[in-house]
């Protein structure tokens, strides 16, 4: 029988979204109903940003031992020693985290309840555990899934995901990585910086949808470390053996067969919308799974929201976040924010990092718009120069007539942290001129957008220092 508990909204799903959501809800008097399956805290923090990143960093640590020999006169090494010592460490951080970012925060909002158990949405509601709730709103943030591909013999072949590979209780002494997006290009290296024979595998490229100067530049940057990058293959049959698995693959040369102790597949993931009860409420969806939602996060179905993974937008953590506080306020306030996302940055956490926002030049172009490129090299980059790592690459793009800039694109160690000034150019509607006056501090990165941006007008190389 159904319950009438005075909800005013219920959220179907306890991750970065959920909480986002409930806590802006909370705020504004609504009564809220957060309904959790599995650990609480959703990805990012248990499964996902924050041990996946924890691995990269002390990766790149060992990394920078052995690459401080680029400075004459200087010897270092660096290596793992105790794999258990570190992994026990990465967990005590992520439920320290989970702890203190989500569990405790419950207690701080009186007008949240948290449930937990598997929701279906029905008229009017929900099931929870069998239990029929009455809720006039819902949202839905249910995150998303590694994504299992269609290889013959992955169904008899034990494999690992980006879950279990974060949580091995051992190293193995090799391993295939399937799938060389942002999931696969840093695992692959992070694992093998800390001594592990990798060979990191895709059918297309690597990071096929970045900027493929940056992109190949960092391929180069992986191999030079001595991970194996094979990309164009065919993935034919994968099977067991004795000591591990074996992966016959077709490339250009023709057919060939990959061992390795343990095999890592990082295929992308897929949305968590399946038994919800969606297609009987018709909820519409698109091919892959995910919730089709508008500028208000509303789904077809009235009174039903999503946000976060489960939905066809940007599967990044923080517009997770930002989805999900939108659609909380528009579920009890009526229409009032707009998802913005006019200018999202995004970040590779390889070494070095790959960071974007807005078009590549690519896209911009299959979007009928006429472009110009300005593209800098390390060599013109002072920061490059006085750290003796030329592992930089910025790349522009602008509109032809107007000058105005359509994406930012930097491949750099921590670049990171520079993409957001060239969010913020875009977010402002600058054009190339504009951001190339644009005073920027000397031996920094980010200086490299305004060099890059003289670059449409002139040759940064007959600049002086700090010139411009």
């Amino acid at each position: 029988m159904a319950q009438a508990n005075g909800f005013d909204l219920a959220v179907v799903g306890a991750g970065s979204a959920g909480f986002s959501a409930a806590i802006a809800a909370a705020e504004r008097g609504a009564k809220v109903l957060l309904v959790g399956h599995g650990t609480i805290g959703g990805t990012c923090v248990n499964v996902g940003c924050i041990p996946s990143k924890f691995l990269v960093r002390a990766a790149e640590a060992v990394w920078a031992g052995r690459a401080a020999r680029r400075f004459a006169g200087l010897v270092g090494e660096v290596r793992l020693q105790d794999w258990t010592a570190l992994r026990r460490q990465k967990d005590e951080l992520v439920a320290r985290l989970r702890r203190e970012k989500y569990v405790d925060l419950l207690g701080h909002y009186g007008n949240v309840r948290y449930l937990e158990g598997r929701a279906r949405l029905v008229a009017g509601g929900l099931e929870v555990a069998g239990r029929r709730l009455m809720v006039p709103r819902i949202l839905l943030t249910t995150g998303a899934r590694p994504r299992v591909p269609e290889i013959p013999g992955l169904e008899r072949t034990p494999w690992l995901d980006s879950t279990r590979a974060l949580a091995l209780e051992r190293l193995p002494r090799s391993l295939l990585v399937l799938g060389a997006g942002y999931v696969g290009a840093e695992l692959a290296q992070a694992f093998s910086r800390l001594g592990v024979e990798v060979t990191l595998l895709c059918r297309r490229r690597l990071l096929p949808e970045a900027e493929p100067e940056l992109s190949g530049a960092l391929a180069d940057h992986l191999r030079g470390e001595g991970l194996r990058l094979r990309e164009g293959l065919r993935y034919l049959h994968i099977a067991p053996t004795s000591s591990g698995v074996r992966l016959e693959v077709e490339g250009a040369g023709g057919p060939e067969a990959l061992e390795a102790e343990a095999v890592l597949i990082a295929a992308g993931r897929v949305p968590n919308s399946d038994g919800l009860g969606l297609e009987e409420l018709g909820v519409a969806r698109n091919a892959e799974g995910a919730v089709v939602v508008d500028r208000f996060m509303r789904t077809s179905r009235e009174g039903i929201y999503a946000a976060g993974d489960v939905t066809d937008r940007h599967r990044y953590v923080y517009m997770a976040a930002h989805g999900g506080r939108i659609a909380a306020i528009n579920a009890l306030e009526g229409e009032v924010e707009n998802y913005d996302d006019r200018a999202v940055p995004s970040v590779v956490f390889t070494d070095p990092e790959l960071a974007s926002v807005g078009m590549t030049e690519a896209s911009a172009r299959a979007a009928g718009l006429a472009v110009r490129t300005s593209f800098l090299e390390a060599d013109q980059l002072p920061r490059a120069l006085a750290a003796n790592d030329l592992r930089v690459r910025i790349k522009l793009v602008a509109e032809a007539a107007s000058g105005r800039l359509l994406g930012v694109h930097i491949l750099a160690p921590h670049a990171g942290d520079s993409i957001q000034s060239g969010a913020l150019a875009l977010r402002a509607g600058m054009t190339a001129d504009e951001l190339g006056r644009v005073i920027f501090p000397y031996l920094t990165t980010v200086e490299g957008l305004k060099l890059a941006a003289q670059g449409f007008a002139r040759d940064v190389s007959k600049l002086s220092c700090c010139a411009g």
